[in-house]
């Protein structure tokens, strides 16, 4: 006998244009977020949050590739990285709701969509701001632990997104793949990609310890150098890598993707394609580019081989054409919007003016 229809759960599977893009609230918490330099610290200086104007992060961050890109970066590094797959598994609302047979492919794409907007206020937001949504985040991943990452390999223990050694590792690989993606991906004007030189890879490196403690990572750990940053890839390799288990629920036994799978594909409806389109658009055709971003050591870590690098080499060189032209000012736009958020495209607006002023002051001063 079925349920009663009273008691089971409402999903919404109509999809309109107003609902894939969504109003603010899909992004804010705490109110509007203060962009940076647009409030004062206690000395009467302006507050410039965590990166702040001049930094080389505002220079990857602030370029039209991260804004387009971000999210498809990140993710390729970050679920290489085992105890945040662990936590996806048994935790994340999008499989508690594969599980439950309730998933549809907007879940999924709203979720992805948050990403980047609500990033933004720890990113350009003065400190009051990025440390809110800071708390916000470490509060809500408090629960988000268990102690079997994979289970196959249980000597690799458990994982805890609220403590230090995984929030730390949260936070490196949103931003350590960004800088990749920049240096293969971004356009400037009639030039292509160029790599960062050696000594402001040396300062994103030690700027993105100030992200690192606001979000909680043990000092002792936090690098100060790009050695020191491969050195803690060497420390914690095991935890880095792809598992035929990994998707095993620990509990259930049931593999997580097949989940997904039959809950989007029973809860189809032909408008959710509006949500599908727009991760066609920017996140499927750049996931095996991506990969040809990393460096040689960290693809071997996260396990591919020569034949894998060939093909995510090629895969990047084909797709140049679409990558110089979604970053295009039209194209950045729209996507900005539907990816950030309003408040999102307001701290970027906002970071990019003072970003080009204390540059102009900068070379000026020359």
């Amino acid at each position: 006998m079925s349920a009663d229809p009273k008691t089971r759960p409402k999903i919404d599977k109509i999809v309109t244009t107003e609902r894939l893009l969504g109003t603010e609230r899909r992004w804010r918490r705490f109110g509007q977020p203060v962009p940076a330099g647009m409030s004062v610290k206690g000395d009467g200086t302006p507050d410039y949050g965590v990166f702040g104007p001049g930094s080389v992060v505002w220079d990857v961050l602030l370029h039209p590739a991260t804004i387009v890109f971000e999210t498809v970066a990140q993710a390729s590094l970050q679920l290489k990285y085992k105890p945040i797959v662990a936590g996806v598994r048994d935790t994340d609302p999008l499989y508690v709701k594969a599980r439950a047979g309730t998933l549809t492919a907007f879940d999924s794409f709203e979720r992805g969509q948050r990403n980047s907007g609500m990033h933004a206020p720890m990113w350009l937001g003065d400190t009051a701001t990025a440390s809110r949504m800071a708390r916000h985040l470490h509060n809500i991943h408090q629960h988000v632990k268990g102690d079997i990452i994979d289970v196959s390999t249980p000597e690799l223990g458990g994982y805890a997104a609220s403590e230090p050694r995984d929030a730390m590792w949260a936070a490196i690989t949103e931003l350590h793949p960004i800088l990749w993606m920049y240096e293969n991906f971004a356009y400037h004007g009639d030039e292509g990609p160029r790599p960062l030189t050696d000594e402001q890879r040396e300062q994103y490196v030690r700027e993105m310890g100030a992200y690192l403690r606001l979000v909680g990572a043990e000092e002792r750990e936090i690098p100060g150098s790009v050695a020191e940053l491969d050195a803690l890839y060497d420390r914690y390799e095991d935890l880095f890598g792809d598992s035929e288990t990994m998707n095993i629920h620990p509990e259930t036994g049931q593999d997580m993707h097949e989940a997904y799978a039959a809950a989007t594909a029973k809860n189809w409806h032909p408008s959710q394609q509006l949500a599908v389109d727009v991760f066609k658009e920017v996140y499927d055709p750049f996931v095996e580019p991506i990969l040809a971003t990393f460096p040689e050591r960290i693809q071997a870590k996260i396990g591919l081989d020569e034949t894998r690098r060939a093909q995510a080499a090629q895969a990047l060189k084909d797709a140049q054409e679409t990558i110089r032209e979604l970053q295009q000012p039209q194209n950045e736009r729209r996507i900005m919007r539907m990816m950030w958020g309003p408040d999102g495209v307001a701290l970027i607006d906002s970071a990019r003016q003072l970003h080009q002023q204390v540059l102009a002051d900068r070379t000026s001063a020359e």
